[in-house]
């Protein structure tokens, strides 16, 4: 795999025995954290948008604000495609708390006040 943590893209080697992984390739401590988590708990920012009613944008962006669980993408899709919110929301602002009981929350990435963008 390739390590995406920094610019330097190492090509690491991932062999494990058992519970016990062994990463080759990386030139920093990261890169071997990277390739375990990739292969154990793959996480990703997810970003998307929402319904907002009662302004010109008729929808409005967000993201996690952690990233979520790769495996679970698919079941935060069909929430935020649920969602609908009206106006005054501002950037940064928790649409969703908890989102599926990950302790995630999605926030707004736009403000939108009344009928104005």
């Amino acid at each position: 795999m390739i390590c995406v943590v920094c610019p330097v893209g190492c090509h690491l080697r991932v062999s494990a025995d058992g519970d016990v992984y062994m990463v080759e390739g990386n030139q920093c401590g990261r890169g071997k954290v990277y390739a375990i988590n990739e292969l154990t708990n793959p996480l990703r920012t997810v970003t998307s948008t929402v319904k907002i009613n009662g302004s010109p944008m008729t929808r409005l962006p967000v993201k996690t604000k952690q990233a979520f669980p790769k495996g679970r993408m698919l079941e935060l899709m069909s929430v935020l495609g649920k969602v609908e919110l009206k106006p005054p929301v501002k950037r940064g602002q928790a649409v969703l708390k908890n989102v599926l009981d990950t302790g995630i929350d999605v926030v707004a990435t736009k403000t939108c006040l009344d009928n104005r963008v």
